[in-house]
């Protein structure tokens, strides 16, 4: 169903402007978790750079609630009834990537409980590589949805897969460390957030390989499918 929804997205159809909505969402999103990922991990910021993450999430927001209004003007047209599974199929995603925006914000908020740089340790060190992972997935999401690239999306989904566990595994070092409570609650919030990023991320990159019904649930062995679905 993705591909017809991209043919649509590149058609004169209205849902086209819904599309190009959610185009940008997903580019600021991007944005603002990278910029998010350096005000964490304390490396060199404009006093001015976590407003400005703010206010992308207000666009954000405004978007969401765009491509909402776009959806309900256009399922009110009579004759648009064949349209209901693609609309369906945006307002999911849609949600999705608004908790992007929220979690970007709420990972420059975790320097409230620390003044200066991460110690780099080990611990740090693997939440480094767990944000690159996160990033780099999320880098490649927009041209994976565009292209209805299932074969980079199973590979995308079963890294994301591997990075969710190591966040989990992260949290369980840290609560055995012996750092400061200050250091602590950063390692595992950051930890967290990344997690929950990760996983909105892989909740998009579903729609390529799954139909409607199983958004979201990437575990199954239908991942692997052509279609992505095994009819349960």
């Amino acid at each position: 169903m993705l591909r017809q929804l991209i043919s649509i997205f590149r058609s004169d159809n209205p849902l086209r402007a819904m599309g190009e909505n959610f185009a940008q969402m997903l580019k600021i999103t991007h944005e603002t978790t990278r910029k998010a990922g350096d005000i964490y991990f304390g490396e060199e910021v404009k006093p001015d750079e976590r407003t400005w993450v703010y206010k992308q999430d207000v666009k954000v927001n405004k978007l969401e609630r765009t491509i909402r209004k776009q959806v309900i003007a256009h399922l009110s047209i009579s004759g648009t009834a064949a349209d209901l599974p693609y609309c369906l199929l945006l307002m999911s995603l849609v949600k999705d990537v608004e908790r992007l925006g929220d979690y970007a914000k709420n990972l420059t908020e975790v320097v409230d409980f620390y003044a200066g740089p991460l110690p780099e340790d080990d611990m740090v060190v693997e939440l480094r590589e767990i944000r690159a992972g996160v990033e780099t997935a999320f880098a490649a999401t927009a041209e994976v949805f565009e292209e209805s690239d299932m074969e980079r999306a199973v590979e995308l989904i079963q890294a994301g897969k591997d990075l969710a566990h190591r966040c989990d595994k992260l949290v369980e070092i840290v609560a055995r460390s012996d750092h400061n409570a200050s250091t602590t609650t950063t390692v595992v919030l950051g930890a967290r957030f990344y997690k929950r990023i990760g996983g909105h991320v892989l909740n998009v990159l579903s729609s390529v390989v799954m139909p409607l019904h199983k958004l979201d649930y990437y575990d199954e062995d239908a991942l692997l499918t052509e279609d992505g679905d095994n009819d349960e």
